[in-house]
């Protein structure tokens, strides 16, 4: 019990990765950090964090134990939250982060609903396929697909992914539409070009699992862009329904294959994404309630 509060200290140092860093977010000194965290190590008689000149790393001791101290701080933080969230509303920046297409066709336009409903907050959202650092780079919410999370965040889902591999009906009309995933092998199929695994598309049925290696005149890192060439009968692809599911629906393009279930490049799942050990403002909780309404469990473009 004398050491919860270092606990607390070393475990903002770890979520920082640097002493400076976990002093500046708890608004003290570095000196007064390092004391603590030097105070709990002799305490425990353990080493904790790799020291060097250039940066700080946790020990394999270290690091099972700010999995224990995370959720102590996340408890505490939850204790003072249950008690201000009778008062506290909804307010101030909130910084988001999310991948392109996703971000372009459906985080974006649910923004102002979410504005209308919580008008004290005002949003800032970068589009960015690439991973980002919570802690470093200051955004309060992630969404991201993924298959695996990142240790010591919070990720909830808000929706499913889900794959198509389709086509324009004038390209099938020109070719014989594929019946088995083999059939692809003399398709131009259009495909990722930003995974070394997006060239081979799996698919599972009564059957089994299936790999086809299949090749093509056109690779992209955008969903959005691949949709383009589709619709304008230069292949096949395999693109999430969150890019297609209305152009299914109206009939531009045409599913093929639909008897198998495709696996798609990235994931199967939509997240959101934020930190357990960050105090939870209303904003935030607020923000990933409204997607979790929004888009779960059926999302609309899958309808």
């Amino acid at each position: 019990m004398n050491n919860l509060a270092g606990m607390a200290v070393f475990a903002r140092v770890a979520e920082a990765k640097s002493f400076s860093g976990a002093a500046r977010r708890l608004g003290v000194s570095k000196s007064a950090v390092s004391k603590q965290v030097a105070q709990l190590e002799r305490s425990l008689k353990a080493r904790l964090l790799n020291r060097t000149t250039r940066r700080l790393s946790l020990t394999e001791v270290g690091a099972a134990f700010y999995e224990h101290c995370a959720r102590m701080v996340a408890e505490a933080e939850a204790a003072e939250l249950a008690v201000s969230r009778l008062y506290a509303a909804p307010r101030g920046v909130l910084k988001v982060t999310a991948p392109a297409a996703f971000g372009h066709l459906h985080i974006a336009p649910a923004i102002p609903e979410f504005l209308a409903r919580y008008p004290d907050v005002s949003v800032q959202i970068l589009m960015n396929d690439r991973a980002v650092d919570l802690v470093e780079e200051g955004f309060d919410v992630a969404i991201r697909m993924t298959r695996e999370q990142a240790p010591n965040v919070v990720a909830r889902r808000i929706a499913p992914v889900r794959w198509a591999v389709c086509a324009a009906p004038a390209y099938l009309r020109q070719h014989d539409a594929p019946r088995t995933p083999r059939d692809l092998e003399r398709h131009n199929c259009l495909f990722y070009a930003f995974l070394e695994s997006s060239s081979e598309w799996r698919f599972t049925s009564k059957a089994g699992e299936t790999a086809v290696r299949v090749t093509g005149n056109f690779t992209v890192n955008n969903s959005e862009a691949l949709r383009e060439a589709v619709l304008k009968n230069l292949g096949i692809a395999l693109l999430p329904t969150f890019t297609v599911g209305a152009d299914l629906r109206e009939k531009r393009l045409q599913q093929v294959l639909g008897e198998y279930r495709a696996h798609g490049t990235f994931g199967s799942d939509v997240y959101a994404i934020y930190l357990p050990t960050r105090f939870l403002s209303p904003k935030v909780r607020a923000f990933v309630d409204f997607l979790v309404e929004r888009f779960a469990p059926e999302p609309y473009w899958d309808r």
